[in-house]
């Protein structure tokens, strides 16, 4: 907890205590203590706000309505630490802490599910009201190594899913993503029918076949979780935008196989399924509500990932006769790093050590010669420099610089000088 968090806490207790009541810190945070963990916490529901700290009265819920947002709320001070900690989802969620006296508060044995590393329910019978909680244990599974018990796995698999909003599914997949090995969480989701519910783009690569020669691991889907966990590994030096990308591109990277597969000439080929991938990749990214995160375009990006995650590997075999300019024209459609990365845990997301993934080490050390690994060449024209020519403003004025910037791309305008002489060549 942040020194000036800590100290609010502190100053809520102790106001508490000379009130003649008890204030304590609940919820994963408190878990997250006992494991050892530091995890942001977060917002409540219907809470009072103490600068960043969420505070709130020992509450009764009851369903009345749909959805997540489909309860009535009482607030009730007189309620005793164990009625108030049956509201919560599970039993390792349900432990108290007191700041003042630093006494662990556990009516449900959290802390022993916590030694256990099992997730069990805390009252099976208000457990399906909020279906999130299907997400939640897929995700807390993949984070902390977590295994459901019997009654939770048997749960979740009975709570419809049809009244998450796309925010709510986003926030917990998103955690899933940063797991160590996410894909303990994917298969439990599979396993819990949260994949079929949820994303049929997903559900579609199980069962879908692979050349055995090229994916001796298994069905689609399996080398799909496989990818994942290979992109997990290769992410934690970048900003949380960019880390999405890689981690969503490795979740879609191959929703174009199931419509493309098929026998041809008594192999299995996926041919053109990188195009092929971008609708349903499209359509889950719509399912989460994914676009721009921190002003980065992240389904931009994503969807270029998906459409040229092949490429890497394709332009290695024929490196000799792959110019500059196809470097830096790809570098508009897709970031180079991050296709190289994704290309890397595409090639190791097999049978490890029986594939050569040199390709894209290649791939990424000639991007990186030519400049163009995160971002296309900036215009050596511009607008100005045409104005400065005598050209009137208008259309003519973009379809020159458009033309004069295919000669950049190419390595013929390498000056500003050159480019002019191009631009009155044009004229």
């Amino acid at each position: 907890m942040e020194p000036e968090a800590a100290l609010n806490v502190r100053h809520i207790a102790e106001a508490v205590r000379a009130a003649r009541g008890r204030a304590l810190v609940v919820g994963g945070w408190v878990r997250d203590r006992l494991l050892g963990r530091v995890e942001t916490v977060g917002e409540s529901f219907q809470v009072y706000k103490f600068g960043d700290i969420d505070v709130s009265l020992p509450r009764r819920e009851s369903k009345s309505g749909h959805g997540h947002r489909g309860f009535d709320v009482t607030g009730d001070p007189s309620m005793t630490i164990g009625q108030a900690a049956r509201r919560r989802d599970f039993t390792v969620n349900a432990i108290a802490w007191d700041p003042l006296d630093d006494e662990y508060l556990d009516p449900f044995d959290g802390r022993g599910d916590l030694s256990r590393r099992i997730l069990r329910v805390v009252d099976p019978g208000t457990f399906g009201d909020d279906s999130l909680r299907v997400l939640r244990a897929v995700q807390f599974a993949a984070r902390f190594g977590f295994e459901l018990d019997g009654q939770a796995r048997a749960l979740c698999g009975t709570i419809p899913l049809d009244d998450l909003p796309p925010e709510r599914i986003w926030d917990e997949i998103e955690k899933l993503l940063s797991a160590p090995r996410p894909s303990t969480g994917f298969a439990l989701a599979l396993e819990l029918g949260a994949i079929e519910k949820l994303f049929p783009e997903l559900h579609a690569l199980v069962g879908c076949p692979q050349e055995p020669e090229w994916h001796p691991e298994g069905d689609v889907w399996v080398h799909t979780l496989q990818v994942i966990d290979q992109a997990r590994t290769r992410v934690d030096d970048l900003r949380r935008p960019e880390r999405i990308v890689m981690m969503l591109g490795a979740v879609c990277h191959d929703f174009g196989k199931p419509a493309t597969t098929a026998l041809v000439d008594g192999r299995i080929r996926s041919i053109d399924h990188e195009e092929q991938g971008v609708a349903p990749a499209t359509a889950f990214l719509d399912r989460l509500n994914v676009r721009s995160i921190d002003g980065y375009d992240v389904r931009r990006q994503v969807l270029g990932l998906v459409a040229q995650h092949l490429k890497p590997g394709m332009w290695f075999k024929g490196r000799t006769e792959v110019g500059d300019g196809a470097f830096r024209r790809l570098s508009q459609k897709v970031d180079l790093e991050l296709l190289a990365r994704l290309a890397k845990a595409d090639c190791l997301g097999r049978v490890p050590g029986r594939f050569n993934c040199d390709a894209m080490d290649w791939f990424l050390e000639r991007a990186r010669s030519l400049g163009v690994e995160r971002r296309p060449p900036a215009p050596i024209l511009l607008g100005r420099h045409l104005l400065e020519l005598g050209l009137q403003p208008g259309p003519r004025v973009g379809e020159i610089l458009r033309a004069v910037y295919e000669q950049q791309l190419d390595g013929t305008v390498t000056s500003l000088d050159q480019a002019i002489t191009a631009a009155k060549s044009i004229v």
